[in-house]
């Protein structure tokens, strides 16, 4: 195993100030490390968007209705959305995930058809997945990892569809981070005011239901998504598999802090990409300790985040290649280039 002395000598020794790429050196740290490699690489990267719906919706905590998911999925399979553009634009390849569209879609559809259900059950009423649907998300994610792994990818980012996915996510924060849920619930894809309040009243009432849940597990069964949970064990599976793992916004970052609960040294592949705007992002990445890549006041999902920190994840591994050492390039050190004492 490299020692971290060595890998920051190596960072140290380019020719540059010592920390002059500020966050850029901790990144290709992290990359080093985790590759236990003075050469890191990226090889056949990969994006993993799962999608699903959320019973929860049905009672207005989302300004879209639930049929915009699979609408969703199809602008996916198209080329049209978002995730689709920086996809190309960087050379990510691109896998949608049905995890549990309220949609028959057709078999012949190119994407991965593992439905455990037509979505969850609304967590107002009943535990949103059960044991039996939270292990089927823990085989498919784990699958889906393999197969990738096979292929020589070695950098994974997950983004997620699900409308009323926002709910989800902030219920998790809430049982997770112990944070109020009048300071960490946003407005999701676009709530006005009113349709704001109303969420937060019915997260209330979600909460009041289900009472006091602390295991990960219980939280997933109680309030989670199809394609939360499936992301969740996605990062367990891609960290066991020495992959490194782009983190989205809000909603995979509740799923990254879940997989930290599950399996703590996860944590080591996570590379956060962007803080979202929906407000318990902060208190999310403050409990991961992570500081993420960009702030771009983005709340879109889909694994845009991931697809526009790559760039940044390439650079780091580019510079520790490609960038001369002093040595190298004849260049004296800040300690090579004191005087002699008889010449000051």
């Amino acid at each position: 195993m490299i020692s971290d002395a060595v890998i920051w000598e190596l960072i140290n020794n380019k020719t540059k100030p010592i920390g002059a790429l500020g966050d850029l050196e901790l990144l290709a740290f992290q990359i080093c490390r985790r590759q236990n490699s003075l050469t890191p690489k990226i090889t056949n990267p990969n994006l993993l968007v799962f999608a699903a719906d959320h019973g929860l919706t049905d009672s207005g905590v989302s300004a879209y209705p639930k049929a915009v998911t699979a609408q969703m999925v199809m602008n996916f399979v198209a080329g049209g959305a978002a995730i689709n553009v920086f996809c190309r634009q960087h050379g990510i390849a691109l896998n949608v995930v049905d995890a549990g569209v309220d949609y028959d879609f057709p078999a012949g559809l190119d994407i991965h058809h593992s439905k455990v259900a037509k979505g969850t059950q609304s967590c107002l009423t009943a535990d949103a997945i059960s044991t039996k649907q939270l292990d089927a998300c823990f085989e498919y994610a784990t699958q889906h990892i393999e197969q990738l792994r096979k292929t020589g990818c070695n950098l994974i980012g997950f983004g997620e569809m699900g409308i009323g996915n926002t709910s989800s996510a902030t219920l998790i924060a809430h049982y997770l981070t112990g944070k109020a849920l009048n300071e960490i619930t946003g407005k999701g894809t676009g709530l006005d005011n009113k349709g704001l309040n109303n969420k937060l009243e019915i997260l209330k009432q979600v909460v009041s239901y289900h009472g006091h849940i602390d295991s990960p597990e219980a939280i997933l069964r109680a309030v989670g998504g199809l394609e939360i949970a499936m992301m969740t064990q996605a990062m367990i599976a891609a960290s066991e598999a020495d992959m490194l793992v782009m983190v989205d916004g809000f909603i995979a970052s509740a799923a990254a802090l879940l997989a930290t609960r599950l399996s703590p040294t996860c944590r080591e592949s996570m590379i956060f990409c962007h803080q979202s705007e929906e407000p318990g992002h902060k208190y999310i990445l403050e409990h991961l300790n992570a500081k993420p890549l960009l702030t771009l006041n983005m709340r879109l999902g889909e694994g845009s985040g991931c697809a526009l920190a790559y760039p940044l994840i390439i650079s780091a591994v580019e510079f520790v290649n490609k960038m001369a050492s002093f040595e190298s390039a004849q260049v004296a050190t800040k300690e090579s280039a004191k005087p002699e004492t008889d010449q000051i």
